[in-house]
C-alpha cells in the first residue's frame, strides 16, 4: 500500500490520503495528524499478548501492517513503511529499530528517548533469557545507527549486571532535557511497562514507575521543543481501556 494512502479508523476505507504530514479522509472528511504502523511480532517466547495489542484499536489512520517472518525482514519494512509522521504500535520494543533506522535515512542523525522499566540494552551473549525484545536498543547502538550520546534512558528500574556496566561505559545518560537541548531530531520509544502498573496494562509490569500524568508532561517538553520526529508505543496487553490512554500520550506529542 502506498505511504500516500492509508486506512480511515472513522469509514475503515482506504481514502485516508497524505497532505504533507497530515492525512485527510476523502471519504468521511476527518483529517489526522499521524500516520499509524502496526508491528504485531514479538521477538521472544511467551509474547502472544504483544501480538495482540498491535491491534488495539487507535483513532490514527493505518499506514501499514508489518508481519514478516524475520526480525531483519521487519526491520527493513517498518523502515520503509513509515509515514511523514509516524506512530509505531508494536508487538514488542524491536519495532523501534526498524522506525530509528528509517528516520535516520529520512533525518541524518537522530537521538532517541528511550522511556522503559527494562534496558533493552543485552546481546545474545549477556541475555539471561534470550529473547531478542531485550536487545534493542543495544542493536542500534551497536549497527552504529545512534550514537550513546544521543541516548537518553529514562525510567529503568530492572536492569542485568551487564545492562548496567554498558551504561556506564558508554555514557548513556537520563536526563531527558540534555537531549531535547542537543538534539535536533527525537524518535520517542516508549515501552508502556516503563508506568506504574496501575496506569495502563502491560506484557511486563515493574513496579515503581511514573504515573500517566508524569509521562504526559514529560512528552508535551518533547512536543514544546519542535525536535520530535516519531513516537512508537510497544510492550502492552491487549487491554481495550489502554486505548484512551496511549491516544492521550499521543495528544500530549501534538498528535
Amino acid at each position: 500500500m502506498s505511504l500516500l494512502r492509508a486506512r480511515c479508523p472513522s469509514c475503515r476505507t482506504l481514502t485516508a490520503v497524505a497532505v504533507g504530514e497530515d492525512y485527510e479522509c476523502h471519504s468521511c472528511g476527518r483529517s489526522f495528524g499521524a500516520g499509524l504502523v502496526r508491528v504485531p511480532r514479538a521477538w521472544g517466547d511467551g509474547g502472544e499478548p504483544m501480538v495482540e495489542a498491535a491491534s488495539l484499536a487507535l483513532d490514527y489512520p493505518e499506514v501499514a501492517v508489518v508481519e514478516e517472518e524475520t526480525l531483519a525482514m521487519q526491520t527493513l519494512a517498518v523502515a520503509s513503511d513509515l509515514a511523514a509522521r509516524p506512530i509505531v504500535l508494536g508487538g514488542c520494543c524491536c519495532s523501534h529499530v526498524g522506525a530509528v533506522e528509517g528516520l535516520h535515512a529520512r533525518h541524518g542523525r537522530v537521538a532517541v528517548l528511550w522511556l522503559d522499566a527494562h534496558g533493552d540494552l543485552n546481546t545474545p551473549e549477556t541475555s539471561p533469557s534470550g529473547n531478542e525484545w531485550g536487545m534493542p536498543l543495544r542493536m542500534l547502538l551497536d549497527r552504529g545507527t545512534i550514537a550513546a550520546e544521543d541516548v537518553v534512558l529514562w525510567g529503568p528500574r530492572n536492569l542485568d549486571p551487564p545492562e548496567e556496566e554498558f551504561i556506564a561505559g558508554a555514557g548513556i545518560g537520563d536526563d531527558p532535557d540534555v537531549l531535547l537541548q542537543r538534539a535536533d531530531a527525537i524518535y520517542v520509544a516508549l515501552d508502556c511497562d516503563v508506568f506504574d502498573p496501575d496506569a495502563l496494562a502491560v506484557f511486563m509490569p515493574e513496579p515503581g514507575g511514573p504515573s500517566l500524568e508524569e509521562v504526559e508532561r514529560l512528552l508535551e517538553r518533547v512536543r514544546d521543543s519542535g525536535k520530535l520526529v516519531g513516537v512508537g508505543f510497544t510492550g502492552l496487553a491487549p487491554d481495550p481501556a489502554n486505548v484512551e490512554k496511549l491516544e492521550r500520550l499521543a495528544s500530549a506529542l501534538g498528535y
